[in-house]
């Protein structure tokens, strides 16, 4: 904070969670933070990879599909599902399809077919601030996410799941181990502090 002539001269005013990660966003023209989360996950598991298949649901406002696009290359196919339409600019082989994962229409669900090598969720409930609550509700999302996953992955796909730390937490765990050959729980960096968010990572479909 500088102080010139008797006056203190203030920074800018930044929004409540603005930060390191959110401005890094905007330079690098990604439309949220989050890709940096899925940049972390692809340092650690390298899980996407070119010419691959990829299914991200709660995909807008479009990071996580615009980040998979880049990986997978012109050769690979990104497709995306979510409540919310992505407005920003995809490259020739990504797709945004509006429509709600908890109650896929036969036209929905043709759209998005099977054989994907990654299935992704970032999907994240309404917060209510009642922590209970916010974990039942993700869970049902994530429970959601693993059956997608399950009916739509080649054998030896991967996935990927944000959820809730809650009661039931260790349960979805032992859920998603009962399909994939590897488990493992990752917490990126990028994480906001005060979130109990964290990712299930799902390596390996069996049969």
């Amino acid at each position: 904070m500088a102080v010139k002539k008797g006056k203190i001269s203030r920074p800018p005013k930044q929004g409540k969670w603005e930060d390191h990660y959110t401005r890094k966003a905007k330079d690098e023209k990604y439309p949220a933070r989050s890709v940096y989360k899925l940049q972390e996950i692809q340092r650690k598991f390298t899980l996407i990879k070119k010419g691959g298949k990829v299914l991200d649901l709660g995909c807008s406002p479009g990071s996580w599909l615009l980040y998979a696009s880049e990986l997978t290359g012109g050769a690979g196919r990104v497709i995306g599902i979510d409540l919310k339409p992505v407005t920003i600019k995809l490259s020739s082989h990504a797709e945004a399809l509006v429509g709600d994962i908890l109650n896929l229409t036969p036209a929905l669900e043709a759209s998005f077919s099977t054989g994907f090598s990654v299935v992704m969720s970032d999907m994240a409930p309404d917060t209510t601030g009642m922590k209970d609550v916010d974990a039942a509700r993700s869970l049902e999302l994530c429970e959601m996410a693993l059956t997608v996953a399950t009916e739509r992955l080649l054998s030896g796909g991967h996935f990927i799941c944000k959820i809730f730390q809650g009661g039931d937490f260790d349960a979805y765990v032992a859920h998603v181990k009962g399909h994939f050959k590897q488990v493992k729980i990752f917490k990126p960096e990028s994480c906001r502090k005060q979130s109990k968010e964290i990712y299930v990572i799902g390596i390996g479909l069996k049969g």
